[in-house]
């Protein structure tokens, strides 16, 4: 059985990246401080223990892919994938909840450390990459990324999101990386 991912539609393809169009995603998120890789690891098992049933209702949801880690910004309202992006304080771990679920019928955290919202539609533009998940491979491909997107004209805002797609227990050279980068305003190029 497959994974669950966000909905999203191939807008283009360009020779290392594509632009997606992804639709409105539900996220369970917590913020950790620390280092990239330490922070991954953390809130993987906070919000691994909400999945897993630590909520009000008791209930199980199932796993879903991405993880993703991002810097948190101004932007972004704590209410009520696993992405990761970097924050002037540490990292917003996020996993994206099964489809079918609302805000509303979300179980409610039993730990206040997790946090549920709704990330609305966007454009992105995605850089695929295997292996490991270390900050030196990461901070390896998001350059090449961003070398590759300067070179189409293609406009970003925002910070990079880390997304995983695999288990930890999936052997380093076959996990399923991706950087995504918002699009600002100009990017339609492609």
């Amino acid at each position: 059985m497959a994974t669950e991912e966000p909905k999203y539609a191939v807008e283009s393809k360009a020779d290392s990246y594509e632009i997606r169009k992804y639709e409105a995603t539900l996220v369970a998120e917590t913020k950790i401080e620390g280092r990239f890789d330490d922070a991954g690891n953390q809130a993987f098992r906070i919000l691994a223990d909400y999945i897993f049933g630590n909520n009000k209702a008791k209930t199980k949801l199932a796993m879903t892919a991405p993880v993703t880690q991002q810097p948190p910004t101004e932007k972004i309202a704590m209410t009520a994938p696993v992405n990761q992006m970097q924050t002037p304080a540490g990292f917003l771990v996020q996993f994206t909840m099964p489809s079918g679920f609302t805000l509303a019928t979300l179980p409610e955290p039993n730990d206040a450390r997790v946090h549920l919202r709704e990330i609305p539609p966007r454009r992105v533009a995605v850089y695929s990459y295997t292996g490991s998940w270390s900050e030196s491979r990461y901070t390896e491909m998001l350059a090449e990324f961003r070398k590759q997107l300067q070179k189409s004209g293609v406009q970003t805002q925002g910070e990079p999101v880390f997304a995983r797609f695999n288990s930890p227990f999936t052997l380093w050279f076959l996990r399923r990386n991706e950087i995504w980068l918002e699009l600002g305003q100009a990017s339609d190029r492609h």
